[in-house]
């Protein structure tokens, strides 16, 4: 079967050049703002203060991602190239930088200036996450990045990016069915974040080709590898995201406040 070729150039207007990945990290945001301001106002938070965090939240999570993508990647960037180091529609972005960016901007901004705790409208972030990570995985497909291994089977390489958007997707999907149960504030997010997590390194990372800091397992004939530097770094992740997991739902035995169940 021959390679398909599809051009990463969407479209152009004079000399603007609108690529599918930009296109897939607007609509990706758009989606996202739009479920956080909805949602968000029905825990009593005014829609300009949402669309305030949403704008902090973007930037903050394009800019973490970016960073942590290019250090890891191409850090001779940074003195011999800047300006591509800010050409996020030529792709490269670091997953664990954008949750890292924006959380932490989102976290300062609520409590610094609205007030308001994370854990009140973090829950409200999934979907766009979600949904932002599976349009990201076929902007992938388009830019011919973040394949799979090469196997010795029929179908050659492992479809990396469909499995990984198949894996945002489940995760959607129990989203909205917890929603219909009650949990604390801030379930929802933690634990998106540690089971993405596990099948991200447990599968996704295993048939993707990237370069194995450890290199405890390959089959070439299987066309599977580990550790990959998200493996190793997984379960310190883990951890961390249990505890606070812990720590909310502890907090939640003692006030029915902090339990509610969606409308």
């Amino acid at each position: 079967m021959g390679n398909t070729h599809i051009d990463p150039v969407a479209f152009t207007i004079g000399p603007f050049i609108v690529r599918w990945y930009g296109l897939a990290m607007a609509a990706s945001f758009l989606f996202g703002i739009l479920y956080l301001v909805s949602k968000g106002k029905t825990r009593g938070v005014k829609e300009e203060q949402l669309l305030t965090l949403s704008l902090v939240t973007v930037v903050g999570g394009v800019v973490g991602a970016r960073l942590v993508f290019v250090a890891a990647n191409y850090p001779s960037w940074f003195w011999e190239n800047p300006l591509e180091v800010l050409r996020v529609d030529h792709g490269g972005l670091a997953w664990h930088g954008g949750l890292v960016g924006g959380v932490l901007t989102s976290l300062l901004y609520l409590r610094y200036r609205m007030g308001v705790s994370f854990n009140l409208l973090a829950d409200f972030s999934v979907p766009g996450i979600a949904v932002g990570y599976t349009l990201i995985r076929f902007a992938n497909i388009v830019n011919q990045e973040n394949v799979g291994r090469l196997t010795q089977w029929d179908f050659g390489r492992w479809p990396a990016q469909l499995i990984a958007a198949a894996i945002a997707v489940s995760m959607l999907i129990r989203f909205f069915y917890l929603e219909r149960k009650a949990y604390p504030f801030g379930y929802q997010f933690w634990s998106f974040v540690f089971y993405h997590q596990i099948l991200r390194a447990g599968v996704e990372e295993t048939i993707r080709e990237m370069p194995l800091v450890v290199p405890l397992f390959v089959s070439r004939a299987w066309g599977v590898g580990a550790l990959t530097m998200v493996q190793v770094t997984t379960p310190a992740i883990l951890l961390f995201v249990w505890w606070i997991l812990r720590y909310r739902l502890e907090q939640s035995l003692n006030t029915d406040t902090e339990k509610y169940k969606s409308k």
